[in-house]
């Protein structure tokens, strides 16, 4: 989902309408204002154009490029406005892969040149051009911002943690954290793999989450 379709959710009431809103996600809104995703701001005292707060600066908010810093609650608000819903981990790693732009766009992170790889951009049409983004993935499953999924954090069967610290890092935060698949623009190379279980509270803003969402046919 892009800017410009995050700019209509907000322009048609989308954090004010409680009826999108799972309840926990509905007191999130209200207890923290939120009004817009995580670092934007409206120019003007409040009444300009929306700008975005980037790791290289302000600038205004791209219609274009992913929407970025936006949580779970506000993820499923969203999607419950567009008359869809989030994909489950299963359906995004089932379509992801089944994709071979997908698997030709992992592990490319680029963090030279005027801040690129530091904010999410628009997909680039041509793969093979100067200014690709991503990878070579124009549908940015990888390389963008990392994808909220329906699914909650939890084991797959089967699963035991293993000794030390990996165990800790694994098996203690298997509770009350939704799962996210993809990958962003600033993910090192080797953690962008379409396997590659991301995880955060459903609250979380502050890291580089996007989302895309599923229908039933």
């Amino acid at each position: 989902m892009t800017c410009g379709e995050w700019l209509a959710f907000i322009d048609d009431g989308g954090y004010e309408r409680p009826d999108l809103w799972m309840s926990d996600g509905w007191g999130a809104v209200n207890e923290n204002g939120w009004i817009a995703p995580e670092y934007w701001r409206r120019a003007d005292d409040g009444t300009g154009p929306w700008r975005v707060h980037t790791l290289t600066g302000v600038r205004p908010v791209d219609p274009a490029e992913p929407v970025c810093h936006v949580s779970w609650y506000e993820a499923d608000a969203f999607a419950r406005w567009a008359g869809c819903r989030l994909p489950s981990e299963a359906e995004w790693e089932t379509v992801a892969t089944g994709r071979p732009r997908a698997l030709q766009g992992l592990d490319v992170v680029d963090l030279t040149g005027e801040g690129r790889g530091l904010h999410p951009r628009p997909p680039d049409p041509d793969p093979t051009g100067p200014d690709r983004t991503d990878g070579t993935d124009p549908e940015q499953w990888t390389g963008a911002v990392w994808q909220w999924t329906a699914s909650s954090y939890g084991a797959y069967p089967g699963f035991q943690p293993a000794a030390g610290a990996v165990g800790e890092y694994n098996g203690k935060f298997m509770i009350n954290q939704q799962a996210l698949r993809g990958g962003a623009c600033i993910t090192p190379a080797g953690h962008t793999r379409l396997t590659y279980r991301n995880f955060f509270y459903p609250s979380a803003r502050w890291p580089f989450c996007g989302l895309r969402l599923a229908v039933d046919l």
